[in-house]
């Protein structure tokens, strides 16, 4: 597996565990009504993640669009996520917006 393809993986694994880390310490915040929208990107970004790295680990014809969504998603996730001044917020949209130059990048090059 090249090296691209191999970095674009531990980007979304790392994506998503950053969402899910981040969605569950959502739940647990004073004002969890304000972190609804957060909560449902990292849900939506964990799971999109997780599939594009499946995608790229079998060397799928489909891998490269699919991560072109999933850089998508990831900005989207990432910038919600930094709208918060929560330590598990702000971790959330560094890993995403990485997570998404990793996916650009790999589908560029695919």
């Amino acid at each position: 597996m090249n090296e691209q393809f191999q970095r674009c993986i531990e980007a979304c694994y790392l994506c998503a565990t950053a969402c899910d880390n981040c969605a569950t310490s959502c739940l647990q915040e004073e004002h969890v009504e304000m972190m609804r929208d957060c909560i449902r990107y990292d849900i939506q970004c964990a799971a999109i993640c997780r599939v594009s790295a499946q995608l790229m680990a079998q060397k799928s014809e489909y891998a490269a669009q699919l991560c072109k969504l999933c850089a998508e998603i990831c900005d989207r996730c990432g910038d919600e996520c930094g709208q918060h001044e929560h330590d598990h917020c702000q971790h959330c949209a560094r890993a995403c917006h990485q997570c998404a130059e990793a996916c650009r990048t790999m589908a560029g090059a695919a």
